[in-house]
């Protein structure tokens, strides 16, 4: 067990387990998964070792990781490989390359809290993002949902070298929450290629929001689901930045939404 240090609540990581539907009965149907990631807000695909941060498969098996992945087989690992896909093609939640920048999840509520631009398809012209990025996003926005591999044949990006570089632009547009997956086609005889699509197609979002407040918001479910943190969790785990993290934090502290534990904030009594 990780040393619990005076300035955390008692046994996080027990805390944290049960927050995180550890211990609750496995998840094994897709509706109660999208009500876990509506609890949560965010969770990573499969856990990573030396992320603290909730995932889908912790919530859906206890089996170790590394033995569904190397046997790449079970009922478990099918049902949330099965999840990734359904779950944002119904509505239920964003599924890309967000929170520290790996495969994971959002509630549509958080999605709505971080999306950073007006809500309107076109709205990726104002994202900072590089020339191929922005070629996919406008595919999208002329073609509809496409699979992976029409969009790298549409790119003329072929071969290990142009995975790579459309690998790159992808995880590019999830971060900047343009895109979201979108289930997935079959191609030919291989594995199904997954399919992607706008996020302000796929999902409703608000366009007369007040940012700061859906910060704010973003911000205290960060702290709600990993019951308490530093500032530079949350500016990683967003993207945020540490400054921008702390800005966030010390504001609700100063709403009296959030109160500082050493160097770290939590909720009001959340020990």
């Amino acid at each position: 067990m990780r040393p619990c240090h005076p300035w955390v609540v008692e046994d996080l990581e027990k805390a944290r387990a049960r927050r995180w539907w550890q211990t609750r009965t496995h998840l094994g149907r897709i509706d109660r998964a999208a009500r876990f990631i509506s609890d949560v807000g965010f969770c990573l695909l499969f856990p990573k070792t030396g992320i603290e941060l909730p995932s889908l498969w912790e919530a859906a098996s206890d089996r170790p990781l590394m033995d569904a992945v190397e046997a790449w087989s079970g009922p478990d690992i099918d049902r949330v490989w099965q999840w990734k896909d359904e779950l944002p093609r119904r509505g239920l939640a964003w599924y890309g390359e967000f929170v520290r920048g790996r495969k994971s999840f959002l509630s549509p509520q958080l999605l709505s809290d971080l999306y950073p631009r007006r809500g309107h398809p076109t709205d990726f012209t104002d994202a900072p993002l590089s020339d191929e990025a922005r070629k996919i996003a406008r595919i999208l926005l002329r073609s509809g949902p496409q699979s992976t591999a029409a969009l790298r044949e549409a790119l003329a990006i072929e071969g290990s070298r142009g995975a790579e570089r459309f690998n790159r632009a992808r995880g590019e547009l999830g971060r900047a929450l343009v895109v979201t997956g979108y289930g997935t086609e079959e191609e030919g005889t291989g594995w199904p290629a997954g399919v992607l699509e706008l996020t302000a197609r796929a999902f409703p979002i608000a366009r007369k929001r007040h940012l700061e407040a859906s910060r704010l918001r973003a911000a205290r479910q960060f702290l709600d689901t990993m019951i308490v943190a530093l500032p530079r969790d949350l500016g990683n785990a967003f993207g945020w930045g540490a400054t921008t993290a702390r800005r966030a934090l010390e504001e609700l502290v100063g709403r009296g939404d959030a109160e500082r534990v050493g160097p770290a904030f939590r909720l009001p009594g959340a020990g």
